[in-house]
């Protein structure tokens, strides 16, 4: 019979991860106390960052119905459940893996199959949602930009034209006017 603690784990963690937009499987053999403790205030408001037993975490994900883990569940395991942004929380574990060593990143879920480390390091080089954005914003407003430029073009040709004709009779004028 199962511990009321274990199902009550098991329990969260499968609703962790049918809940979040990604997650990373690490190791963190080596961390201690107050270094997964700096994780955690990297990692923010974009990702919980919990240490589970193997057993727990693979009934878990197997009851959320994630699939292709289980390679990942060997050895001290801790899984950060992203909440926010994946890039962001990609950057926050690569740059805390380069400053230690001791953390090593196995693999994670996003999007309905499993990552490889090298899937996640590429996330974590992309640039956040909001410079991507800012960057759209700025490729449509110069596009719009030099569709006015286009659109007003004619009308100012004419415009000119029409004053280059209005001093030609002018100067005429005053040609036949002074003979």
């Amino acid at each position: 019979m199962a511990k009321p603690d274990k199902v009550a784990a098991v329990a969260e963690i499968a609703d962790r991860f049918r809940t979040s937009s990604a997650t990373v499987v690490t190791e963190y053999t080596g961390l201690s106390v107050s270094q997964l403790s700096e994780l955690r205030r990297a990692l923010g408001n974009t990702a919980k960052y919990r240490v589970a037993k193997n057993t727990l975490v693979k009934r878990a994900a197997e009851d959320a119905g994630i699939e292709g883990l289980d390679e990942l569940f060997i050895g001290p395991t801790a899984i950060a459940f992203v909440e926010g942004e994946p890039v962001e929380a990609a950057k926050a574990l690569k740059d805390f893996a380069k400053a230690n060593n001791a953390l090593v990143i196995k693999g994670g879920y996003m999007d309905g199959r499993p990552l490889t480390v090298d899937e996640i390091d590429r996330i974590a080089d992309l640039e956040s949602r909001e410079v991507l954005l800012s960057k759209a914003a700025g490729a449509f407003k110069a596009k719009l930009s030099q569709a006015a430029a286009l659109f007003q073009a004619p009308a100012s040709q004419v415009a000119r034209m029409t004053a280059a004709l209005e001093d030609k009779r002018r100067s005429e004028s005053g040609d036949t006017a002074e003979s």
